[in-house]
């Protein structure tokens, strides 16, 4: 019985004890994000080619609000409808309600999202903030603007990649690498033909800044060791350069193929040719009259067609009017796009 007893005032007592220590759930800090209050939505802005490069358009922002003091830094994104602000390009860095933007900075980055000059389109905006405290950024509402960009040719972001295919040159402006998304993260085919087959990467066209891999682990070094790819061909190149970190395509080896080759339809015809001043693969061949494509590695992975020297992935046959001897070129550009020349010697 008094076992039992003992046990009971045990029982009796540890609710009595949680009843007096009521859990309370800590309190939620309300948080609340910069919105664009001007301009207004659906307000409509034509860029101005003339004087763009001086020209600003201001937004004004709203007070983020992160629920403690300390000191808040507004970007302001711009993206298209339905991306998410996925690959969005920033502009500005601020600590007071104003962000201007420069307007021939914009016309670029909206050209190199595809949208067409001339032609009014929907743009996204948004504030991302930031706090001098340990805490995630918050982002205000998404404002709609329609703007019409005008004709420009699109200024990408550049990396350079000398290495000694090209001579060491990191001057050399035609062997870079592309930021097409104004992202900090570059791409680009370079023509590794040559030599030690070792290149590095800079941030200028000089070596004040340059990055190389120590180690091999397709890490980024400033400073580091040559990178080097094992045989001679073309490769396709990814820095992702606030990650440190890239990546390097296998090799594709360029070639011709089409009823006008030595090897019709069957067998590619080699580009093994590399021209350093224009940074393109050349070839001089005896031609047929009929068609050719060019392609990669001997298979229809990859492989260009088009005409008037405009190339396309999987484009039309390049009609060869007349038998002859002929030079040809293929140079890959931003964006992916290849261009071409098809010359009679």
């Amino acid at each position: 019985m008094k076992v039992f007893n003992r046990i009971g005032w045990v029982a009796v007592m540890i609710p009595a004890l949680f009843a007096c220590d009521n859990y309370e759930m800590p309190p939620i800090i309300p948080q609340t994000g910069s919105d664009i209050s001007n301009p207004v939505e659906g307000t409509e802005i034509v860029l101005i080619k003339e004087g763009a490069e001086d020209e600003v358009l201001e937004f004004t922002l709203t007070a983020a609000d992160f629920g403690t003091q300390g000191t808040s830094r507004y970007q302001l994104e711009m993206d298209l409808p339905g991306a998410n602000f996925e690959d969005a390009v920033a502009f500005g860095d601020s600590d007071s309600n104003f962000i201007e933007v420069n307007v021939a900075e914009l016309n670029e980055a909206l050209l190199a999202k595809g949208l067409a000059f001339g032609e009014v389109a929907n743009v996204e905006f948004r504030v991302k903030a930031t706090f001098d405290q340990p805490m995630d950024p918050i982002y205000g509402k998404t404002l709609t603007l329609k703007i019409t960009p005008f004709d420009a040719a699109v200024d990408f972001p550049v990396m350079y990649v000398p290495g000694d295919y090209q001579g060491w040159d990191p001057t050399n402006p035609l062997t870079v690498l592309y930021a097409e998304n104004f992202d900090n993260k570059f791409k680009g085919f370079v023509h590794i033909i040559g030599g030690s087959r070792e290149f590095k990467l800079t941030e200028g066209p000089n070596w004040d800044v340059n990055y190389g891999d120590t180690g091999a682990d397709k890490t980024l070094q400033r400073d580091g060791d040559n990178i080097k790819v094992a045989t001679d061909g073309t490769y396709e190149l990814n820095v992702d350069l606030t990650a440190k970190t890239y990546t390097i395509s296998d090799v594709k080896r360029w070639g011709i193929v089409g009823s006008a080759t030595a090897g019709g339809w069957d067998a590619d015809t080699p580009m093994n040719a590399y021209d350093k001043a224009t940074h393109s693969l050349k070839i001089t061949t005896d031609l047929k009259a009929g068609e050719f494509k060019f392609r990669a590695n001997n298979n229809w992975d990859n492989n260009y067609g088009g005409s008037n020297g405009t190339l396309t992935s999987g484009g039309d046959n390049i009609a060869v009017a007349s038998a002859g001897n002929y030079t040809i070129t293929l140079y890959f550009g931003p964006e992916g796009i290849a261009t071409y020349t098809l010359v009679k010697n």
